[in-house]
């Protein structure tokens, strides 16, 4: 896995810093003026991030009522209705989110290479997180469904399913990685990181995972969006993280659906009840099976690296330190987070209960 080094010289400048804050003689003044100061920061980036998302739905939801009122019946067309609502907010909301989330300074992150050897294993441990926690999170989605009563439905994935081929590598696979690492990744973490890199990743995978607007696919996208954060951080250039998005996609959104697709569900079903042909899908069968242990394999050599890097992960403290005790207060506790945070949660709940 790649991890920059920390020095000794940078790792007793931050201890320092963050002495400063726990000393006895320190006046509660500067403290408070951090904190505060700290609040109207990360209100500013929540209000930025919420004023975006509401360009970005306002502009799906207007083209989406005239695209009803003038030809109604080409929303049948899954391919349409995926473009129709992707395509906009790839091109006008989230470029307008840019524009917003720009007005706030950021800080320069110091560039390093990384080999790619150290590539194909952090691609490995990536894909190990998005695996497990998609698990926690569709099991958590099944109990939530059996104490309601009924399925608990994902729209979105649904109909990126149901899409061709290549409508799904255009927005899942091209489109979606680019997009989003930029806003969450490169402009989130830019700005974020004066405050500390802890706090930036944390804050990235959070942000990012809410914005996918449902539990199943936060719980994947909360803990893949902070490793990417980490990898971004510690070498300052978004391709790396992009990169790693898109196969994760392309597994997730084309090769799995193509090897599912090879089992011919309706003829497994047959075959089960005994009134079908096995030899009709055991070639899709084989295929599938070493697909699976193919999965499986990547899944715990990544999981088993995590767990054997996780010492190495060091975190530079930022520019700003905020005072130990303050820090949730400072970054959370403000208007501008606290709005963007209830308004995913609410979109969240209201998917699950309806």
């Amino acid at each position: 896995m790649y991890v920059l080094y920390v020095g000794s010289t940078r790792e007793k400048e931050n201890k320092n810093m963050e002495e400063l804050y726990t000393r006895p003689d320190m006046q509660e003044t500067p403290v408070k003026e951090t904190v505060k100061q700290g609040r109207k920061f990360f209100s500013a980036m929540g209000l930025m991030f919420l004023a975006g998302t509401l360009c970005i739905y306002a502009i799906q939801y207007k083209l989406g009522d005239l695209i009803y009122m003038i030809k109604p019946e080409i929303l049948q067309n899954p391919d349409i209705v995926l473009l129709f609502s992707s395509v906009p907010m790839y091109i006008l909301g989230m470029p307008l989110m840019i524009m917003l989330i720009r007005t706030i300074p950021k800080e320069k992150i110091a560039k390093h290479s990384m080999p790619v050897g150290k590539f194909l294993l952090a691609l490995i441990i990536c894909y190990g997180i998005m695996y497990a926690s998609n698990l926690v999170g569709t099991l958590i989605t099944y109990l939530l469904a059996f104490l309601k009563g009924e399925p608990i439905g994902n729209y979105t994935m649904e109909l990126a399913s149901s899409a061709s081929l290549w409508v799904r590598i255009l927005i899942m696979v091209i489109w979606a990685p680019i997009m989003e690492e930029l806003i969450f990744r490169k402009l989130l973490v830019d700005r974020a990181v004066r405050y500390g890199e802890g706090i930036a990743i944390v804050l990235s995978g959070l942000m990012f995972g809410l914005f996918h607007g449902n539990l199943s696919q936060f719980a994947y996208a909360a803990t893949i969006g902070m490793f990417l954060a980490f990898i971004y951080v510690k070498t300052g250039k978004i391709h790396y993280t992009i990169i790693m998005h898109m196969v994760v996609n392309f597994l997730g959104s084309v090769v799995s659906i193509f090897v599912v697709g090879l089992v011919e569900p309706e003829k497994m079903q047959a075959v089960l009840e005994g009134g079908g042909n096995l030899a009709e899908i055991l070639p899709g069968l084989l295929v599938f099976m070493i697909y699976m242990l193919l999965l499986i394999g990547i899944v715990i050599t990544g999981i088993v690296m995590l767990i054997i890097s996780r010492k190495k992960m060091h975190l530079n403290a930022g520019t700003i330190v905020l005072p130990r005790g303050k820090r949730f207060a400072a970054v959370m506790c403000n208007a501008g987070m606290a709005l963007f945070f209830v308004y995913w949660v609410v979109e969240i709940v209201l998917q699950i209960i309806e």
